[in-house]
């Protein structure tokens, strides 16, 4: 009898387990920035805040409870020392089943001349709608800069849903 409530019991803790295992997601996605208007800080050269928004369309999508991610918006607040800043931000993104889906992201990126090069940082879920309602997950992200100046972002994380 003991063995079998045992059994019971651990096959109950697997099935929880499995129902809130992580899946791992990798897509790229395309942003265009609309330009920024960099607010000047007079304590040190080249010290400024700027708020940033851009759109951002998937080129390689991810995939997230059956349905492939198709666009989004992101909005940064950025505080600048020349061509390095510090990002901070919220991204909203559609999904091709009308779901949707909120993140928050840190991290840092290099301009030259004005024109963006690259970032890096990490994400994390912070909301959805439909089938993705309490999502979970986190990750990271990379990104390099194309000759129009718009950004190409490699993402790497992983997600679970209740």
């Amino acid at each position: 009898m003991k063995a079998r409530f045992a059994l019971a019991t651990l096959a109950a803790f697997a099935f929880a387990a499995a129902l809130t295992a992580e899946t791992r997601i990798s897509g790229e996605q395309h942003c265009k920035a609309e330009p920024p208007t960099p607010v000047a800080i007079p304590d040190q050269p080249n010290h400024s805040y700027a708020i940033i928004k851009a759109t951002c369309a998937w080129t390689k999508p991810i995939e997230i409870g059956g349905s492939q991610s198709k666009d989004g918006s992101e909005t940064i607040s950025a505080e600048m020392w020349g061509d390095k800043a510090t990002d901070r931000g919220y991204y909203a993104g559609t999904m091709a089943s009308g779901d949707t889906y909120s993140a928050k992201f840190a991290g840092s990126s290099r301009s030259k001349d004005g024109k963006p090069v690259g970032g890096e940082g990490t994400w994390s879920f912070t909301d959805g709608t439909g089938k993705l309602k309490g999502i979970k997950g986190k990750g990271t992200y990379r990104g390099s800069a194309n000759a129009d100046g718009s950004i190409t972002y490699k993402i790497e994380g992983e997600y679970s849903l209740p």
